[in-house]
């Protein structure tokens, strides 16, 4: 896997529309790690890309009708098998983090990127999926201004809005994986 102009090769890319330009061309220095199933505690189907591209159908599912109005999206989602699915490039801003701050910098999108696992706060999250997570976060230690140090979840950037990733996320289980490469 590599990084060519934003975009991960050898991963499934599906295009999202949920994404700006960045202020001022501004390169990421933040990693944001999210996660999210639909219908929640579900796993598998097409429910999360179809939030993620603008097209949940609200009557598909009673929980669809309050959220697919939603403009969200992560720069990519990691599968329960470890697949990887890009929606936007990660040169762009996402909508991922709503309403946040990062070390008293507000409005996290502007300077993060988002990468959502297929999951729940309180299931553990699988083998495949850190296997992934660490490989997609070397390319991107290599490609931007970001350091294992400013990685952090959903819940540290909004904590009266969000849990994710969640007490079932192993941060010391990453952290051990990024350290095994060397950037």
């Amino acid at each position: 896997m590599k990084l060519e102009q934003g975009w991960l090769t050898d991963v499934r890319q599906l295009p999202s529309p949920h994404f700006n330009a960045r202020p001022h061309d501004e390169a990421p220095s933040l990693l944001v790690i999210h996660n999210i199933s639909l219908p929640p505690v579900e796993f598998g189907g097409p429910w999360i890309d179809r939030l993620f591209i603008g097209t949940l159908p609200p009557e598909a599912h009673p929980y669809f009708a309050d959220i697919a109005h939603l403009q969200v999206a992560a720069h990519c989602l990691i599968r329960r098998d470890g697949e990887i699915v890009q929606y936007v490039s990660f040169d762009h801003l996402v909508w991922h983090a709503g309403v946040s701050c990062y070390q008293r910098r507000e409005n996290c999108n502007d300077f993060s990127i988002g990468i959502g696992l297929e999951g729940t706060d309180d299931l553990p999250y699988s083998d495949a999926q850190y296997q992934a997570l660490a490989a997609v976060t070397q390319q991107l230690l290599l490609c931007y201004p970001l350091t294992p140090s400013h990685i952090t979840g959903h819940s540290d950037i909004a904590p009266a809005r969000k849990t994710d990733p969640g007490p079932a996320f192993d941060w010391v289980r990453y952290q051990q994986l990024l350290a095994q490469h060397s950037f």
